[in-house]
């Protein structure tokens, strides 16, 4: 039976984190379940955060209790169920004359910090006084340097791998995935439930299914998806632009994170070790334009230099230190006043009971806490739909990849093919799943080879994307599934030796392999400063 000719209890709209777990979840409770996205997954709001699972430290500022509580307690979870992904990261805040954060506030802020997350397997914080965060961090800026306050968070630093990994569970308990799938169109069928029109632009195909449920995950998309049905709808996004820029190791560089109140605006931001560089951001700033066409200006890069200048003395960065950088719209909740770094970082479940309850909108959201949004949701599907659906399993269930991960390592090794490092990086990127990723290379041994100099990524991969993630496109195989489109050079070295690999396995012939080629070079282009 087609797509277009079955019906589902719950359609969700946008494979991003939140939708990828409310998939997931749906899933694993019987839910039929369908997903789809107008681009591959992970290619909006959730692959251009901080990546960071972190307990919120700053949302104490504004009261948010229950926020930190949850997002501490998710972040426990996360580093048992995807413990290839997500990794402890110690933090460093430093504390300098005149700062609106003095340390008698952020010594109060670690305090409870720590009795929130009072389950953690985590160290807890310490005070470091002047002399000795200096001899830990020489770069460090001495002028005004009072003391600094440690703790520890996690990062993920992959997320795009987290997504696909939510969607892989989710397809193997059942769920269908469908990229490339834009909504055109929502019917509210006479009784209940709906009808969804959707257009897939790989095979240029129009699909219809029907759907006790449709659940609206699409980030900042949110509102545009809802100007799919036949009536007028509010407006319920009012997102806030965020930027980060990649530098690499610099002059004085930190060896932790660290968490810094920016001198322009008082605004906390990041210097992270990320990926074998630094990530630097973000930004905060009231976004109302194209959501399909978000670069970082040149103020925000400016400023993110600036600031880490400013904190790191011997840096002295420019826009030629800058790798690449990335920007997008975090999907808040539309306030009109306030400041931005105000506005609630807690996810709404909105219901539209004026569409009879059939049809449910996620607003916001966090990397850390999606497994608990979409809990809630499932939830929520379940008391509406009065459908009696077993218990969620998500905070136990191990994602694909967090099994079998030692086995993994002795597969890799029996290759002779990788560095160490080159084994590391599989392990990070596929988990346990790199086990298959080694079969794929004893099965067809024109794949059991290395693609680079450093012999740290396999041909193998592209035909495992291809075949097992749902990849589709050259964008999507090097910037979502190898993960190599982070690194410093963007992976461009082996951009031709990928492309020839894909054709093959694809049938692609030469005019669609140069247009697959030309567009991940404009892909990677569209990440360049300067």
């Amino acid at each position: 039976m087609s797509t277009a000719q079955q019906r589902f209890d719950v359609v969700i709209v946008g494979a991003g984190i939140n939708g990828a777990g409310i998939a997931r979840d749906a899933a694993l409770r019987g839910l039929k379940t369908l997903i789809i996205d107008k681009n591959d997954m992970c290619s909006g709001c959730s692959a251009i955060s901080s990546r960071l699972i972190h307990g919120g430290l700053r949302y104490l500022e504004y009261g948010e209790l229950s926020l930190v509580y949850e997002s501490l307690h998710e972040r426990r979870y996360l580093r048992r169920t995807a413990m290839h992904l997500v990794e402890p990261l110690r933090i460093c805040i430093p504390i300098f004359d005149g700062a609106r954060r003095g340390k008698l506030l952020i010594r109060l802020g670690m305090l409870a910090y720590d009795i929130l997350s009072f389950t953690k397997k985590m160290p807890s914080h310490d005070i470091l006084s002047r002399a000795e965060i200096l001899q830990a961090e020489p770069g460090l800026r001495s002028t005004g340097l009072r003391a600094a306050a440690r703790y520890f968070d996690a990062q993920v630093t992959y997320a795009e791998r987290l997504v696909l990994e939510n969607l892989l569970d989710a397809r193997a308990a059942g769920a269908l995935v469908r990229t490339y799938s834009e909504v055109t169109s929502i019917r509210l069928r006479e009784g209940a439930g709906c009808e969804v029109l959707y257009h897939d632009s790989l095979s240029g195909e129009e699909h219809t299914v029907s759907t006790d449920m449709l659940v609206n995950a699409a980030g900042p998309w949110v509102d545009r998806v809802l100007s799919a049905l036949p009536r007028p709808m509010p407006t319920f996004i009012g997102g806030t632009k965020g930027s980060h820029i990649i530098v690499g190791r610099f002059s004085g560089a930190p060896n932790d994170a660290f968490y810094v109140e920016a001198a322009a605006d008082g605004r906390p931001f990041f210097i992270i070790p990320w990926n074998g560089q630094f990530l630097v951001g973000t930004t905060d700033i009231r976004y109302d334009e194209d959501l399909d066409q978000i670069r970082a200006s040149r103020e925000e890069i400016d400023y993110l230099l600036a600031e880490t200048n400013r904190v790191f003395p011997q840096a002295k960065l420019g826009i030629s230190d800058i790798h690449y950088a990335y920007a997008g719209v975090r999907p808040l909740p539309r306030q009109e006043k306030g400041p931005e770094s105000a506005i609630t970082r807690r996810h709404i479940i909105k219901v539209h009971k004026d569409l009879d309850s059939r049809v449910l909108s996620v607003i916001g959201g966090k990397l850390t806490t999606y497994r608990n949004l979409a809990e809630q949701v499932v939830d929520k599907i379940a008391r509406i739909r009065r459908r009696k659906l077993p218990q969620c399993r998500t905070r136990s269930a191990l994602l694909p990849g967090a099994r079998d991960l030692e086995k993994a390592r002795q597969d890799l090794d029996a290759l002779h093919l990788l560095s160490e490092d080159g084994v590391t990086r599989i392990l990070d990127i596929y988990g346990g799943r790199g086990s298959q990723v080694a079969e794929l290379c004893t099965a067809e041994p024109s794949l059991a080879r290395t693609l680079d100099a450093r012999n740290r990524v396999l041909a193998a991969e592209v035909v495992f994307t291809l075949r097992e993630e749902f990849a589709a496109t050259l964008a999507d195989v090097v910037f979502r599934r190898m993960m190599v489109g982070l690194d410093a050079d963007q992976g461009r070295p082996m951009y031709d030796a990928i492309a020839a690999i894909a054709a093959a396995e694809r049938g692609w012939d030469t005019a669609e392999s140069t247009r697959q080629l030309e567009a991940l070079v404009r892909h990677s282009d569209s990440f360049l400063v300067g």
